[in-house]
């Protein structure tokens, strides 16, 4: 047994018994916050629909190969893998898409490739992005400004050139 194995089980105990000792309607309680949070769930529901709505007609057409065309001048001066391109463009929108991405690259190349390295640690290293944004704004009700899409941008361009970086400094 490990203490993994213990902990959830201990720590819901530990949370009915501080809740008995302070006297709180613990039921009554987690009734509320469980209704409150299913209000939140409810209301991410249409944006949700919107993102996956989008990410399949992203990746069913071939606007992620045109993309990548476009940019393998630039890619193959940063020394970022032409295997990994689809991935990089497709990873900021979705993480199911990155998945397969990811799942094409290894199968087609080995995973202890360059390009099979890369494609793990970009993935390792990145997040979904836009749906992050549309989640967690649409959660506060408020418009995602211009400059929040700017620095996740920004910082998913990190993320791409660091990987292909860190796996030339530490497998080379």
């Amino acid at each position: 047994m490990n203490f993994g194995d213990i902990f959830v089980p201990a720590l819901m105990v530990f949370i009915l018994c501080y809740g008995l000792a302070k006297k709180v309607d613990i039921v009554n309680v987690f009734c509320e916050g469980a209704t409150e949070n299913l209000k939140i769930a409810v209301g991410l529901i249409p944006m949700l629909i919107l993102l996956m709505t989008a990410v399949g007609m992203f990746t069913s057409s071939d606007a992620a190969d045109i993309i990548a065309k476009l940019l393998r001048p630039v890619t193959t001066f940063l020394g970022f893998p032409e295997e990994c391109i689809p991935l990089a463009i497709v990873r900021p929108i979705s993480g199911s898409g990155a998945l397969a991405c990811l799942e094409t690259i290894l199968s087609s190349v080995s995973p202890d490739s360059y390009s099979g390295r890369v494609a793990s640690v970009l993935m390792g290293s990145t997040e979904t992005t836009f749906y992050t944004i549309a989640v967690y704004f649409s959660a506060i009700k408020q418009k995602a400004y211009p400059s929040v899409f700017a620095a996740a941008c920004l910082s998913d361009l990190m993320g791409f050139v660091f990987s292909a970086l860190a796996v030339r400094l530490f497998f080379s």
